[in-house]
C-alpha cells in the first residue's frame, strides 16, 4: 500500500494525497492554523478511514454468513490527547445496521470479529485509545 502527499502552497495548509489505487483525498487544516477549512482535517480523515474499515468488515461479516443486510451506519466520536502527540485517546462507534431478521447476536458478533480480529486501523488505534462500541438493530 502506499500514498503520495502533495502541499498545495497557494491553499495555506492544503494536502492532496493520491493513494496507490489512483484516487485523490484533500485535506486542510484550520483557518486558525494556515488553512482554509475547505477539506477534513487529516486526523478526521484517520477516524473515517477507521470507520470505513469497520463498516466494511461488518457488512462483509455479516454476507457472509447470508445475513440479510440492507445498511450499515457507525457514528464515531473521539477524544485527544491534550498535548502533542494528540494522539486519540478514546473512540466510541456506534453502528446503526439495518436488515429483515438480523439477530442482535449476529451483529455483536460481527462488530466483535471486526475489533478483535480484521479491522487493521481500529486494532492499531486501540494501542493509544480505549474503543468502546455500541449497536441498535433496524428492521426493515
Amino acid at each position: 500500500m502506499e500514498c503520495t502527499i502533495n502541499w498545495l502552497p497557494a491553499g495555506g495548509m492544503s494536502f492532496i494525497a493520491e493513494t496507490g489505487s489512483g484516487h485523490v483525498l484533500a485535506m486542510d487544516g484550520a483557518v486558525d492554523g494556515g488553512g482554509r477549512n475547505l477539506a477534513p482535517r487529516p486526523m478526521e480523515t484517520v477516524l473515517a478511514g477507521t470507520g470505513g474499515c469497520t463498516a466494511y468488515d461488518v457488512v462483509l461479516i455479516l454476507k457472509r454468513g447470508r445475513h440479510d443486510v440492507r445498511g450499515c451506519q457507525v457514528a464515531i466520536k473521539a477524544e485527544r490527547a491534550e498535548t502533542d502527540p494528540k494522539v486519540f485517546t478514546a473512540i466510541q462507534m456506534h453502528f446503526v445496521v439495518t436488515g429483515r431478521g438480523l439477530t442482535p447476536a449476529a451483529v455483536e458478533r460481527a462488530v466483535a470479529l471486526s475489533h478483535e480480529k480484521y479491522c487493521s486501523a481500529s486494532i492499531m488505534l486501540a494501542h493509544t485509545a480505549k474503543i468502546s462500541t455500541s449497536f441498535e438493530l433496524i428492521e426493515v
